[in-house]
C-alpha cells in the first residue's frame, strides 16, 4: 500500500520538509541503505516541486540521514545520529561587519576541509563538483540558480573531506546566512573570476595536490575578504 504523505506549506521552505523526510526514515519502514521512493514521486506526495526536495535532501545528506547517487536514488543513510537538521532563521541586520565575520569563519574550515578531500574525494564527489559548477558556468546571469550551486560546491568539498563536523559547520553557515551570501557574491562583483577560481580549485583536487589546493582555496576566499574590505556600503549599497 502506497503511504500518504503529508503536504508541506510553502512557508516551511526546506527545513520542515527535511524534518517530514527524516520522519519518515524513523518510522521504521526504510532501514539503512535502503532506497527512497524517487526525487519525482516523493516531491508528488509532499505537493512540492523537484527542486525543494531535493534541497532538503540536501540537507539531510549533510547529516548523514541520506545518501544521494545521481543515476540511481535516494537511500537512507548509515548513521541516523546528527549534530541538527535545520537551523534557526538569523534575524540580525546585515552589516558589513558581520559579512566579514562570516568569511573570517568560513576560511579556517573551508582550507581544512578542502586538504582533506584532496586525499580522500572519491571518483563521485569529484564528478558532482564538475557537474556543479557546469551548472554555474550556465547561470552565471542568475543569482537565483548561480549563488545556491557556488554553496553547494563549497558543500561538496566539504563532504568530500570525509570530517562530517567540517561538513555540517559549512552547511550551518550557508543556511543560516542565504542572504548574506548572495550579498557577498554582489559584492564580490565578477561572477567569471570567482568561477574561475572555482574551477581552479576542482583542478587542484583533481591532481590530488592538497597544497595547491588551499593556497587556491585562500586565495579565492581571501580574495572575497579583501572585496568586502574595500566595500563602502554607504555609496555603494546592494540589496
Amino acid at each position: 500500500m502506497t503511504r500518504t504523505f503529508p503536504p508541506v506549506l510553502r512557508q516551511s521552505l526546506t527545513d520542515g520538509l527535511a524534518m517530514h523526510v527524516r520522519e519518515l526514515i524513523g518510522s521504521g519502514e526504510y532501514q539503512p541503505g535502503d532506497r527512497l521512493p524517487s526525487i519525482a514521486e516523493m516531491a508528488r506526495r509532499f505537493g512540492v516541486g523537484p527542486p525543494t526536495l531535493r534541497e532538503a535532501l540536501r540537507k539531510l545528506e549533510t547529516v548523514g540521514l541520506v545518501t544521494i547517487r545521481h543515476g540511481s536514488g535516494v537511500y537512507v543513510g548509515k548513521s541516523q545520529d546528527s549534530l541538527l537538521v535545520s537551523n534557526p532563521v538569523f534575524g540580525g541586520t546585515v552589516s558589513k561587519k558581520l559579512l566579514l565575520d562570516l568569511i573570517q569563519a568560513r576560511i579556517p574550515v573551508e582550507l581544512t576541509a578542502v586538504s582533506l578531500a584532496a586525499e580522500q574525494a572519491n571518483v563521485e564527489h569529484l564528478a558532482e563538483m564538475e557537474r556543479l559548477l557546469e551548472t554555474a558556468s550556465r547561470s552565471l546571469g542568475d543569482d537565483t540558480v548561480l549563488n545556491p550551486t557556488n554553496m553547494a560546491f563549497h558543500g561538496r568539498i566539504a563532504l568530500a573531506s570525509g570530517n562530517s563536523v567540517l561538513h555540517q559547520i559549512l552547511e550551518v553557515l550557508s543556511n543560516l546566512f542565504i542572504d548574506e551570501q548572495r550579498l557577498i557574491l554582489d559584492i564580490f562583483g565578477s561572477r567569471e573570476q570567482d568561477h574561475a577560481e572555482h574551477l581552479g580549485i576542482l583542478d587542484a583536487l583533481r591532481r590530488r595536490d592538497g597544497a595547491l589546493a588551499v593556497q587556491r582555496m585562500r586565495a579565492h576566499l581571501e580574495g572575497v575578504r579583501e572585496a568586502l574590505l574595500r566595500w563602502d556600503p554607504e555609496h555603494d549599497p546592494v540589496a
